[in-house]
Parts: C-alpha cells; sequence; structure tokens
C-alpha cells in the first residue's frame, strides 16, 4: 500500500537532482563566458522558475497545512515557507543578474554575484528537501 506522502516523494526524486543544475551552473560562471556557461545558466534559471516555484508555491497550498494540522500548531511549518520566500527572492535575484547569450564576457563583480546567488539557492534548496523527506514526509505518513 502507497503512502499518503508518495506523490510527493516522486516529485522530489524528478526535482531533487536538478538542484544539482545550480551548482553546476555556478561552478561554469567566470569573466568569459562560454556556450556552455549560458546554457547551464538558462537551464537552472529555467528549473527554478517553471518547475521549482510551482512546486514550493503547491506546497505552500496543500502540503503545509495538513503538517500543521497533523502536529497541532499553526506555525510548525513557518522555517519551511520562510525557505520559499527566500527561493524565490534568489530566484529574482538570479533573473536580474542573468546576462544576455551574446554576452562573451562579465566583470569580476558580475561573476561573484552570480555563483554567491546560484550556490545560496543550491545549499538551500538541498537543506529544504533534506528537512521535507526526513522530518515531514515520515511525519505525515
Amino acid at each position: 500500500m502507497a503512502s499518503i506522502t508518495q506523490p510527493l516523494r516522486d516529485e522530489h526524486k524528478e526535482l531533487y537532482p536538478q538542484v544539482e543544475l545550480l551548482r553546476a551552473a555556478g561552478d561554469a560562471i567566470n569573466e568569459s563566458l562560454t556556450t556552455s556557461a549560458h546554457a547551464k545558466i538558462e537551464e537552472a534559471y529555467n528549473f527554478l522558475t517553471h518547475q521549482l516555484i510551482p512546486h514550493a508555491q503547491a506546497e505552500d497550498k496543500a502540503l503545509y497545512p495538513v503538517v500543521q494540522k497533523a502536529m497541532g500548531a499553526p506555525m510548525a511549518t513557518a522555517t519551511m515557507s520562510r525557505d520559499h520566500v527566500e527561493v524565490g527572492r534568489l530566484t529574482d535575484e538570479f533573473g536580474t543578474l542573468r546576462v544576455h547569450h551574446s554576452q562573451l564576457s562579465i566583470t569580476t563583480l558580475q561573476a561573484q554575484a552570480l555563483r554567491r546567488v546560484l550556490y545560496g539557492l543550491y545549499a538551500l534548496l538541498k537543506v529544504h528537501f533534506a528537512k521535507e523527506e526526513e522530518i515531514y514526509l515520515p511525519l505525515l505518513d
């Protein structure tokens, strides 16, 4: 018999490996941008905007209220929702920092800012997924 959380676990199995796109894009960034670096940046941005953020919005709407009820604590998932807010903020910053694919070089400061945002998103998402998988989903099961 499948658990109540199996659909979410399945979705996490699809999303989690893609978090590595953020690290790979950060690793590819330096002052000289190759076609490959541009592709990694766009792939990371598309993952965030088209897959991850809609997933986070669905969790805030459907999953977290259930967890709060199960725990008998209305603020039980506040830190998780705050993670979502920060992912959205960093994604917006990443969108602003992205450069056009025809731009072959950027300043040192631009490269540092892009790497900072990408590595920040990478670390935040790794921990966020771990908290859901190790704490919240077992609680619901």
